[in-house]
């Protein structure tokens, strides 16, 4: 095998590789041989077909397969050799026809780009942290009976908090929704989960009692053909409602699979589901933090464009964004995830931070308990490579972001429960 190297950029690289046609002729002709033994055709003994039949009917698609599969042999050998890491699948160009006794095949491709030694010291890194409170856990509870309130039908006036039923109609300039007839909806007053303006109107009506006025409808309503339009409105109050919350006592604990414990034990695991939340979230934190920082130190670093490119495609495919040019939008989004990617795996081979088994047990663990049955998940992970390669990939950037953290200049930033959980709220 003969190969020699072209330098296309300071990246980008082209081999051309010679190999002896014979290698190739050899192997086609043993594989032929090969099928005139198995091979079961109509008007032939079984391993009886004559080597010209096997030639004539399966010979292009048995020479393709074997030049396939010595060009990717060849190349593993040569990128090997010539200790070249390609960053992407190679881009192979050849005619697959002998020449002077050779077959002759070009390989363009992207190799990653040399970092060198990488220097956290200097970053400034402002690692967030947070613990769930009594209040925190109090607030939870609160939210798990408002999920399980009941609702009961009332003879009064609506007021914040109730449920009232309505039927309205919407018309402006060209467009009238439903278009025939009338839309029946459900508003919890004071939610805003529909129309600020809406409930207003509704705040006060008991059952049975019409209304009508004009509405400036939000830019985000969920109806699109009244989203940011004006309109007449004309609707009934159908039926008032108002919520029942259950107590909080043991059958209550009950209904959410404690069994044993009461109160005691649901709030401890009402804090242990928290906690495991918060985890997660000051890491998720923690990461974003650590990485723009990182990628920002080595803005100039040099990426392979292929896969920026690989990047950017499958953001766009994920975001379901159309047209063949929609990955272009994603291209700076892509490239930092790439330089991020290249900088930690080198971070961590550099520092010889390997993949902690018992951490990716515990994150396995703390995934599978978030659903009924725990087993079945870690017996879904146990079965699906990618999902474990997914999961294993994940722990071990933790590692790397939390070792930055530890060797970086940081500081602590001191957070609420809800700052993290619910930033901006």
């Amino acid at each position: 095998m003969q190969v020699s190297i072209e330098n296309v950029g300071s990246l980008g690289r082209k081999l051309t590789i010679r190999l002896p046609a014979e290698r190739l002729e050899d192997t086609v002709r043993s594989r032929i041989q090969e099928m005139g033994r198995t091979a079961r055709l109509k008007g032939f003994r079984p391993g009886k077909v004559p080597t010209k039949v096997i030639e004539q009917r399966f010979g292009g698609q048995i020479r393709n397969e074997a030049l396939s599969e010595m060009i990717g042999s060849s190349f593993q050998e040569a990128v090997s050799k010539e200790k070249l890491r390609p960053a992407v699948q190679p881009a192979i160009s050849t005619t697959g026809r002998p020449e002077n006794g050779e077959i002759e095949y070009t390989a363009e491709f992207e190799v990653f780009p040399e970092i060198g030694k990488i220097d956290v010291s200097a970053l400034e890194i402002a690692k967030p942290v947070a613990s769930v409170t009594d209040a925190d856990v109090d607030q939870m509870i609160e939210t798990l009976r408002l999920q399980r309130r009941n609702w009961v039908q009332v003879e009064r006036a609506a007021q914040e908090g109730d449920l009232v039923l309505f039927e309205y109609s919407a018309q402006g300039d060209g467009f009238r929704h439903p278009a025939e007839g009338n839309d029946r909806v459900g508003i919890v007053l004071g939610s805003n989960a529909y129309s600020a303006e809406l409930e207003q109107l509704l705040a006060g009506k008991s059952a049975g009692d019409e209304f009508t006025s004009t509405v400036q409808f939000p830019e985000g309503f969920r109806v699109t053909t009244l989203a940011g339009q004006s309109a007449e409105v004309a609707g009934k109050a159908m039926r008032v409602q108002e919520s029942q919350m259950p107590p909080v006592d043991e059958t209550f604990a009950a209904s959410f699979g404690v069994k044993e414990g009461g109160l005691e034990r649901f709030r401890e695991d009402v804090r242990a589901n928290l906690d495991r939340e918060l985890k997660n979230a000051l890491m998720g934190r923690l990461k974003v933090g650590v990485v723009e920082k990182l990628v920002e130190a080595h803005a100039d670093l040099e990426l392979p464009q292929g896969m920026i490119e690989h990047e950017a495609r499958l953001l766009a495919r994920q975001a379901n964004a159309p047209g063949a040019d929609a990955h272009v939008a994603f291209l700076p989004v892509a490239r930092r995830r790439v330089a991020a990617g290249l900088l930690i795996a080198e971070l961590a081979r550099q520092n010889e931070i390997r993949l902690d088994p018992k951490r990716v047990s515990e994150a396995l663990a703390t995934i599978a308990s978030t659903y009924e049955e725990p087993e079945q998940v870690v017996e879904l992970y146990s079965r699906d490579p990618q999902l474990m390669d997914a999961l294993r990939n994940r722990v071990i950037e933790d590692q790397v972001v939390e070792w930055i953290a530890e060797h970086a200049k940081h500081s602590e930033q001191q957070l609420s429960f809800n700052e993290v959980m619910r930033p901006g709220a």
